[in-house]
C-alpha cells in the first residue's frame, strides 16, 4: 500500500483545496530555507502583519506581480533551534492568492477549526523527501522546504506565482492558472530530531483479557493474531503494553510513532510504518486522525507501546467509501517521540 495514500486515510487533509495540488506535488532541489530574498534578487511584494501564533493579516498590493521564482522571507525570527532536513516539525500555515486574497486554507481556516473543540489543527511533518511528499497535497513541497533552515519561532512568508510554488503539481481544475500569484505565511511551532527507526523498548505486558495478541520483531510490522471466538468490541479498548518513561503526549502536539494496523474480521494486515521507511507524525487530540487514535493515544507517553481495538465508529465508519468502513481496527503503536 502507497505510504502517501495511507498517510492520507490516517489523517483529516488539513485545508488545502482538494482542487488545488494533483494527485503527486513533489519538491523541488531548490532550497530556499533561511529566510530572504531568492537569488534572482526579487524582493517580496506581500504584507504580513501580526504576533506569532495569531492568525496573520496578509495584504497584497493593487496591481503587484508576482515573482516567477519563490521569495521566502522570514517576517519574524525566532530564537528556538534552527530546523534540519531531518527534523519532524509541526506548523501553523495560511495560504491565499495575491490577487484577490483568496483562501488556499491552513490552520486557522473555519473548515480547520470546525474539525474540533480543542486545540486547532496544524501540519505535522518530517522535513525529508518523503514527508515533504507526503505533506504536500496540505501545504505545497515547495513551501514546506523553505521551513529548512529557519529557527523554531520563526514566521516565515512565500510568495510566487503557482508555477514557482507549485509547478507541475498544479492542478489544472483549480481554475488557478501558472501565473498567478500565491503566498503562503508558516508559523515554525516546534522541531525535533527522532529517529524514524526508533521503536518502543522495554518489556512487554500479556494482553488482557479478549485483546488480540503481540509480538513485535525488532525493525518489522508487529505480529498481531485476533482471538479465536471473541466478538468484536463496540467499545474503544486500549493497553499500554510496554510504558514508557518519557513525556506525556498532549492533545495539540505531534505523535511520532512506528505502526501496525490489522482487520479484526480477518486478521490481515491493511499497514504499518515499518513497510514505508519507518514513523510518521501525526498531530493527536484535533480531529486530525481518527477518533480512536485521539482517544486512545492522547495522555499516554514517549515510550508507550499502545494496542488499541477501534470499532467503526471511531475509525472509518462515517468514512463513505472507505475500504475500511465496516471494520474494526487494531493498531499496534509505538510512540518514540514528540513535537
Amino acid at each position: 500500500m502507497n505510504h502517501t495514500k495511507n498517510k492520507r486515510r490516517l489523517a483529516v487533509a488539513l485545508a488545502v483545496p482538494a482542487l488545488l495540488l494533483s494527485a503527486v506535488a513533489c519538491g523541488s532541489d531548490d532550497k530556499s530555507g533561511g529566510g530572504g530574498d531568492d537569488e534572482g534578487g526579487s524582493k517580496p511584494v506581500v504584507k504580513v502583519e501580526g504576533a506569532f501564533g495569531a492568525q496573520p493579516k496578509i495584504t497584497t498590493p493593487k496591481d503587484a506581480k508576482p515573482s516567477d521564482k519563490l521569495i521566502a522571507t522570514t517576517v519574524i525570527q525566532g530564537k528556538g533551534a534552527k530546523v534540519t532536513k531531518d527534523n519532524f516539525v509541526r506548523l501553523d500555515f495560511e495560504g491565499q492568492t495575491m490577487k484577490d486574497g483568496q483562501s488556499l486554507g491552513g490552520s486557522w481556516s473555519a473548515q480547520a477549526q470546525a474539525q474540533t473543540k480543542g486545540p486547532r489543527p496544524q501540519l505535522v511533518s518530517q522535513l525529508n523527501e518523503l514527508g515533504i511528499q507526503q505533506s504536500s497535497q496540505r501545504i505545497p513541497a515547495k513551501v514546506l522546504e523553505a521551513v529548512i533552515g529557519q529557527k523554531t519561532g520563526s514566521r516565515v512568508e512565500v510568495e510566487g506565482t503557482a508555477q514557482a510554488l507549485i509547478g507541475a503539481g498544479l492542478n489544472p481544475e483549480s481554475g488557478i492558472k501558472a501565473t498567478d500569484g500565491l503566498v503562503w505565511v508558516v508559523d515554525v511551532v516546534n522541531a525535533a530530531s527522532v529517529d524514524a527507526k526508533a521503536e518502543a523498548k522495554g518489556t512487554q505486558a500479556a494482553p488482557e483479557a479478549g485483546l488480540p495478541t503481540v509480538k513485535a520483531p525488532s525493525q518489522k510490522a508487529a505480529e498481531i493474531t485476533i482471538p479465536k471466538g471473541e466478538k468484536a468490541p463496540k467499545e474503544l479498548e486500549q493497553q499500554v503494553l510496554i510504558k514508557g518513561t518519557g513525556p506525556e503526549v498532549k492533545a495539540g502536539e505531534g505523535l511520532i510513532g512506528q505502526y501496525t494496523g490489522v482487520k479484526w474480521e480477518d486478521g490481515k494486515k491493511f499497514d504499518s510504518s515499518w513497510d514505508h521507511g519507518g514513523a510518521i507524525g501525526f498531530q493527536i487530540g484535533t480531529g486530525s486522525v481518527v477518533a480512536g487514535w485521539d482517544k486512545g493515544l492522547t495522555g499516554k507517553h514517549v515510550g508507550d507501546r499502545v494496542e488499541l481495538v477501534i470499532p467503526p465508529k471511531d475509525g472509518y465508519g462515517a468514512v463513505d467509501g472507505n475500504e475500511l468502513q465496516k471494520n474494526t481496527l487494531v493498531f499496534v503503536v509505538d510512540i518514540i517521540g514528540k513535537v
